[in-house]
């Protein structure tokens, strides 16, 4: 079996992060560009520790599915 080299169900940029991080720092107005930083590194911070808790789970799946796509 090959490898899925550009497998979106193994590309957490793609499945979540990016959608997640947008709807937070855009959830409400922001009074400088010092606030929104924050709200997105908070926002960031707090994806990337579920993407990475939830890697394991989501590559068994992939194999699971012998490297097609999973929900």
């Amino acid at each position: 079996m090959a490898w899925p080299p550009y497998s979106p169900d193994l590309n957490p940029l793609d499945y979540s992060i990016w959608g997640y991080i947008e709807s937070i720092a855009c959830a409400k107005p922001h009074e400088s560009v010092k606030s929104l930083k924050k709200t997105i590194k908070k926002a960031w911070d707090e994806m990337v520790k579920r993407v990475v808790d939830s890697w394991p789970g989501r590559l068994q799946a992939c194999v699971d599915a012998e490297g097609g796509y999973i929900e």
